[in-house]
C-alpha cells in the first residue's frame, strides 16, 4: 500500500451525508483532514490504508469528542450541599422556569412597559431586596467577588480601609481580601492581631487620621475557616457605633450570606443579612449562589446615597448581572418573601432533611442495589459556608476491591455520578441526590455493580 491509495477529502465527503447532516460540512471536512493526516503517518510507518467506511468512522469519533459539552449535569452523591466544583446551589423549579422564560425570547431587561422608553436592569431585583430586608437600595452583580471589588472601588478609593488582621483571608480561586482592597485603590490599614482584635484597635486607627469619610471600616466574614481558642473581637454593632462616631462608613462582606438562622438545624450561628443591617452596617455584600440558593450573583445592599455611588461607578457595567441571573435571583428572592424557601429551594430542603428520612432512603437504595450497608456518616454544607460544620446523615456504603476505579467508572457515566470514599469504601449520601434522580442513579449503580461482578 502507498500514500496514493488514501482517498481524498472530497471523495470522502461525498459519502458523508449523515455526518454532514449532524455536524455540518466545515467541521466534517476538518475532521476528515485530521484523520487522513494520522492515516498518512501510520502508512509511512508501515500500516495499512483503512477502508473509506473506517476513515469516516475515525472522523466521526473526532467529531463526537469535539462537540461533546464539557459543562454537563452530574448527580452529586458526595453529601456536600453547596459543592463549588459541581456548580454550587441547584436552582428551584421557579428559578429555572424564570430563566427559561426570559431566555427563550426578548424581555424587559432595559425597557419600561409603562413609558415605552428605555428602563434600567438595576430595578428588577432591587424592589424585592428592599421589601425583604428593609435596605434603602440594592444592586445585583455577577458574583460576590465583584460585589466587594465594586463596593471598595466606589467607596474606598483614596481612603484608609481599616480591617482586622484576622480577616485578611484568602477564599477559593486565590481571591485574597488584601489584594482586592489594594486593587480598589484603598490604603490598607490592618488592626489587631491574628487571634485578638479589640475595639480600641479600631479606635486608634480611626483617630490617627480622622476626617469626614476619609476612613472606611471593612468586616470580612471568615467564610471557609474558623479561629478558635484564645480569641476576641468586637461585635459588628460595636464597630458600627464607633466608626459612625468618627464619620467612617462600615462595609460588611458576609461572603455567603443567609436570611435564615441556621442554628435551628443544629449548626453553628452564621451571621444573617438582616443582622448586619440591624447592627448598622452601611453596605452589606453577599453571594446569591451559596446559602441564598440562587444563581451565581453578588448582592450589595445598604444606604441609598452610597448605593447610588456604587451604581454609577464605571466598574458597575463590567460586572453587571445578565437577564438570566436577574430572573433567577428574583424568583429565588420571591421564595423568601412568600415564606416558602425551605420547601422550594433545593439547598434548604437538603439542609432540613432529618436523619431518619435519610436513613429510610439509604435503606431503599440498599434493597434496590442488592448489596452494601447503611451506615451513619456526616454531610457538609460546603461552598465556603459554615466551616467545620457537618450534618448527621446515613449513607449507602459499598465495599469494593478497587474503590477508586469504581469512582472513575461512575464519573464516566451519563450523567456522571460523583461519590466519595472513606476507609476504602464507596459512600453515597442521599442528602444531595435529588429525589427525581433516584431512578437513573440506581439503574446506573446496579449496572456497574453487575459489570464488576461478571467482569
Amino acid at each position: 500500500m502507498t500514500l496514493r491509495n488514501i482517498p481524498s477529502v472530497e471523495s470522502l465527503l461525498q459519502a458523508a451525508e449523515e455526518p454532514i447532516g449532524a455536524y455540518g460540512r466545515p467541521l466534517v471536512t476538518q475532521a476528515l483532514r485530521e484523520s487522513l493526516e494520522a492515516i498518512r503517518a501510520d502508512v509511512r510507518a508501515g500500516g495499512a490504508v483503512p477502508s473509506n467506511r473506517e476513515i469516516l468512522s475515525l472522523a466521526e469519533s473526532r467529531l463526537a469528542i469535539w462537540t461533546r459539552p464539557t459543562l454537563e449535569p452530574v448527580i452529586n452523591a458526595t453529601g456536600v450541599i453547596i459543592h463549588t466544583n459541581l456548580g454550587r446551589a441547584p436552582l428551584s423549579k421557579s428559578a429555572i422556569e424564570a430563566i427559561q422564560a426570559v431566555s427563550a425570547g426578548y424581555s424587559t431587561l432595559e425597557f419600561d412597559l409603562q413609558t415605552g422608553k428605555r428602563g434600567s436592569r438595576l430595578l428588577h431585583a432591587e424592589a424585592l431586596l428592599q421589601r425583604l430586608t428593609g435596605a434603602e437600595a440594592a444592586i445585583v452583580v455577577n458574583n460576590n467577588a465583584a460585589a466587594v471589588l465594586l463596593t471598595l472601588s466606589a467607596l474606598a478609593k483614596g481612603k484608609r480601609a481599616i480591617i482586622a488582621r484576622s480577616q485578611m483571608v484568602e477564599i477559593g480561586g486565590s481571591f485574597r481580601v488584601p489584594d482586592v482592597m489594594k486593587q480598589s485603590g484603598a490604603k490598607l490599614v490592618e488592626v489587631g492581631s491574628t487571634n485578638k482584635t479589640h475595639l480600641a484597635d479600631y479606635e486608634e486607627a480611626l483617630v490617627t487620621q480622622n476626617a469626614i469619610l476619609r476612613n472606611v471600616v471593612i468586616r470580612a466574614h471568615r467564610s471557609n475557616f474558623r479561629i478558635v481558642g484564645f480569641t476576641e473581637e468586637p461585635s459588628l454593632q460595636e464597630i458600627c457605633v464607633l466608626a459612625h462616631a468618627h464619620n467612617a462608613i462600615v462595609i460588611d462582606d458576609l461572603g455567603s450570606g443567609t436570611f435564615f438562622n441556621v442554628e435551628k438545624y443544629g449548626l453553628a450561628h452564621e451571621p444573617t443579612i438582616q443582622e448586619s443591617l440591624d447592627a448598622g452596617a452601611d453596605v452589606v455584600t453577599f453571594s446569591g449562589d451559596k446559602l441564598l440558593g440562587g444563581p451565581q450573583a453578588g448582592i450589595i445592599l445598604g444606604r441609598k446615597e452610597l448605593l447610588d455611588k456604587i451604581k454609577k461607578h464605571p466598574l458597575a457595567r463590567a460586572v453587571r448581572a445578565d437577564k438570566t441571573c436577574l430572573a433567577g435571583i428574583s424568583a429565588t428572592l420571591l421564595h423568601y418573601l412568600k415564606d416558602e424557601a425551605e420547601a422550594e429551594i433545593p439547598i434548604w430542603r437538603m439542609i432540613s432533611q432529618t436523619p431518619d428520612a435519610l436513613k429510610a432512603r439509604s435503606e431503599a437504595w440498599q434493597r434496590e442495589a442488592g448489596q452494601g450497608a447503611v451506615v451513619a456518616a456526616e454531610s457538609t454544607v460546603g461552598g465556603g459556608s459554615l466551616p467545620g460544620e457537618n450534618l448527621p446523615t446515613f449513607v449507602l456504603s459499598l465495599e469494593l476491591p478497587k474503590p477508586n476505579n469504581f469512582l472513575n467508572k461512575l464519573r464516566q457515566q451519563n450523567p456522571a455520578i460523583i461519590a466519595r470514599t472513606e476507609n476504602n469504601r464507596v459512600l453515597f449520601d442521599p442528602r444531595t441526590v435529588m429525589p427525581e434522580e433516584d431512578g437513573i442513579f440506581l439503574a446506573t449503580l446496579k449496572g456497574l455493580l453487575l459489570d464488576s461482578e461478571t467482569g
